[in-house]
């Protein structure tokens, strides 16, 4: 299995009593499907892993699992800084049926290179679902160097690897490294999507398309059809929607604007603190912006031609 196209970072919707909300997970994994993302990605940055219990995670990757039902290939975060503790995440969510699995480096404390690759290699050989490394080096402390990938991309269960460390240096890099391997690399910084794709990428997994569904699917449509310059102009289009992202602690931003939309999934887990009520109008009014600016009924949810905000 490959993964390609735009693969969603789904946040992970919470009731008013702070317990998961199985309805809204629900109406987000189907809105998501129906709007033509390639795959879906729980249990990330974005899906507030790290405030999540271990029987939390496996009764959401659960009810993601089985709402898709094979329609798209779900991504599970099972990432940790104990090699034995992923291992047996790891089993539990490919006996759930996860396509493949996703691992963060560990983090507070900095591995070696040489321990870096031993965790991965040993997480590798047990008997789970394909593993994606996941780099995110301004949230853990750890950079996943190329040499790293290089020797990690020999391994038949390693498929691949999420680069979020927002430098398009990093992903042709990894690239070049794992040339001639069967093993993809996405980017995980959604202003690189159109960039990375070009780089040879296989495809992104985009928090942004939570909310801009319609859009970053029509970078990678675009892209796929030779249309660059429609493709660039949709991927310039999603930074009015980044720099609302950065009103306030992740995910609370992206939380509210999917919330606005129609899909109450809540607040975040503390201690991230909910937008304030400036902020929540600059949502509203970012949101309202999209809606008349890129998307008509009449031509089915195409991305439309734009202007710039006010």
């Amino acid at each position: 299995m490959t993964p390609v196209g735009i693969i969603t970072a789904m946040v992970t919707p919470i009731d008013k009593t702070n317990k998961l909300n199985i309805v809204a997970t629900k109406k987000l994994v189907n809105h998501l499907i129906d709007k033509k993302v390639n795959g879906l990605f729980i249990l990330g940055t974005n899906g507030e892993f790290h405030v999540l219990s271990e029987v939390e995670k496996l009764r959401f990757a659960e009810i993601v699992i089985t709402e898709t039902n094979g329609r798209v290939p779900v991504y599970v975060g099972t990432g940790g800084n104990s090699t034995n503790q992923v291992i047996k995440l790891s089993k539990e969510m490919t006996s759930l049926g996860a396509d493949a699995l996703s691992v963060i480096t560990p983090f507070f404390v900095a591995p070696t290179e040489s321990e870096l690759i031993t965790h991965y290699q040993t997480i590798a050989d047990a008997k789970i679902a394909p593993i994606l490394l996941y780099n995110i080096p301004k949230n853990t402390g750890t950079d996943i160097s190329r040499n790293t990938v290089e020797k990690l991309a020999e391994h038949q269960n390693i498929i691949g690897i999420k680069d979020s460390s927002g430098k398009i240096e990093n992903i042709k890099g990894y690239i070049d490294a794992s040339k001639n391997k069967d093993f993809c690399v996405l980017a995980g910084s959604d202003s690189l999507i159109l960039d990375a794709l070009q780089a040879g990428a296989t495809g992104a997994i985009a928090a942004t398309s939570n909310v801009l569904t319609e859009i970053d699917v029509a970078i990678y449509q675009y892209w796929l059809e030779g249309k660059i310059e429609k493709a660039r102009m949709m991927q310039d289009s999603i930074e009015e929607f980044r720099r609302i992202l950065k009103l306030g602690t992740i995910p609370s931003a992206l939380k509210a604007a999917i919330t606005y939309q129609g899909i109450d999934v809540g607040q975040p887990r503390l201690p991230v603190q909910p937008l304030d009520s400036e902020s929540l109008l600059d949502v509203a009014k970012t949101i309202e912006y999209y809606k008349k600016n890129f998307f008509t009924e009449e031509d089915n949810n195409v991305p439309n031609n734009y202007t710039e905000p006010n």
